[in-house]
């Protein structure tokens, strides 16, 4: 599987990570955007001294505010301690920067280009820096304080340097739906990125409770199995050593009986695994579609089960659809699969395919697979596993009708 570029590079993500990684690229685009737009169109504006003071201020500030963005999804995710002296860097910083503005746009050199341009990097700083402190905190009390101060505090700074009140209240307004937007557009992100990530361990646990629930009914009958003979046969056997020692011929037919139940239990048991390890393709095939359906996932199911498919060939492709399917759902990020079964040239072609990128790395070293290659060479088959033109990921066993036994199939 070729990983390499910057396209195998994002199908190798799972769905969180990609949402991950979107958040944190819109984020540090942010601080870009930051700097394209204040800090470089100043040069166009105003003298180049203080365009470029206009543009080291904002530059600062940008770069801050992506680092603190990175820091504060990864605090998120849980992966740092909550970045406190980063968060109180940036709102210093913010301050800093919007106070120096404005009083460049006041006590500066004159000119409405000045006066724009100062006004401009006044309220881009702000409504930024409170959208990436939102990042850091997830008291929403604190949100509201954030967006709020942001507004009222510069509006009433405008006030006391002399700015005009209709033009304090616009800037005062701007700047509290600037950073009110851009500190929801924040909180949202995280809860997004969180819901993806619970969603995805959601559905690890729903695979592993399914082999968990398994493996309790597998439990179960042999308990149901070895516990009735098992106490049968201890009666016995205290029954005829009693018989033993009062010399009584009767104890051989007892030892007899209890070798009679031991073989029986051999076979109940020998019964029950093969029964766990055998498997109804055409019920595998519906199960598959089912949970991938529930699962969110398109399931296309075409060719239906081949009539006439010896016991072993029927049960080593269900345990084929089994184990692929729990790889979509346990490790993917599939929004469509498709399971065919064919006939062609004397040998039965089960293909699965999906669009998931998780399931193409779970499954090219994976244990599972290499189970089913051994199933499938009991009957003579073979699987093929691995990525194909388009991005798609596929599984391919094959096994012949001939060398398992089958004289005749009907497709």
């Amino acid at each position: 599987m070729d990983m390499r570029g910057p396209a195998g590079w994002w199908r190798g993500k799972s769905t969180p990570a990609k949402v991950e990684a979107y958040t944190r690229s819109t984020f540090h685009f942010f601080a870009v955007l930051e700097i394209a737009t204040i800090g470089l169109t100043s040069f166009w504006q105003v003298e180049a001294w203080l365009a470029g003071s206009l543009l080291l201020m904002v530059g600062v500030h940008g770069v801050v505010c992506a680092v603190t963005a990175s820091r504060a999804l990864d605090w998120t995710r849980g992966r740092r301690e909550q970045p406190v002296r980063l968060l109180w860097t940036l709102g210093a910083i913010t301050a800093a920067v919007g106070c120096a503005s404005l009083a460049i746009a006041q006590y500066g050199p004159g000119g409405d280009d000045v006066g724009g341009a100062a006004g401009g990097a006044f309220g881009v700083v702000l409504i930024f820096g409170v959208g990436t402190l939102a990042l850091g905190v997830r008291d929403r009390r604190q949100v509201y304080t954030l967006v709020g101060g942001s507004a009222a505090g510069p509006g009433a700074l405008s006030l006391a340097l002399g700015t005009p009140g209709a033009a304090a209240l616009a800037s005062t307004v701007a700047v509290l739906f600037g950073s009110a937007v851009l500190a929801f557009t924040s909180v949202f992100s995280v809860w997004l990125l969180n819901a993806f990530y619970e969603l995805d361990e959601a559905r690890e646990t729903r695979a592993r409770l399914a082999v968990a629930e398994e493996r309790l009914r597998f439990g179960r009958d042999l308990h149901d199995v070895l516990g009735r003979n098992l106490a049968v046969i201890a009666l016995k056997s205290e029954l005829a050593v009693q018989l033993a020692r009062r010399g009584r011929a009767e104890a051989v037919e007892q030892m007899i009986e209890v070798q009679r139940i031991a073989q029986e239990s051999q076979r109940e048991v020998r019964d029950v695994v093969r029964g766990y390890r055998e498997a109804d393709l055409g019920v595998e095939l519906a199960g598959a579609h089912g949970v991938l359906t529930a699962a969110g996932i398109r399931c296309e199911v075409t060719g239906g089960e081949p009539a006439g498919l010896p016991g072993e060939v029927e049960s080593a492709l269900a345990w084929v659809v089994r184990e692929t399917t729990t790889n979509v759902l346990r490790h993917g990020d599939a929004g469509w699969c498709a399971v065919e079964v064919r006939i062609a040239e004397g040998r039965v072609v089960l293909t699965v395919e999906n669009d998931g990128a998780a399931s193409a790395r779970a499954g090219a070293g994976g244990s599972g697979l290499a189970g089913l290659r051994d199933g499938l060479a009991a009957v003579e088959g073979t699987l093929a596993a691995g990525r194909v033109d388009g991005g798609l990921f596929r599984v391919v066993a094959e096994v012949p009708l001939v060398t398992a036994g089958a004289s005749e199939v009907m497709a």
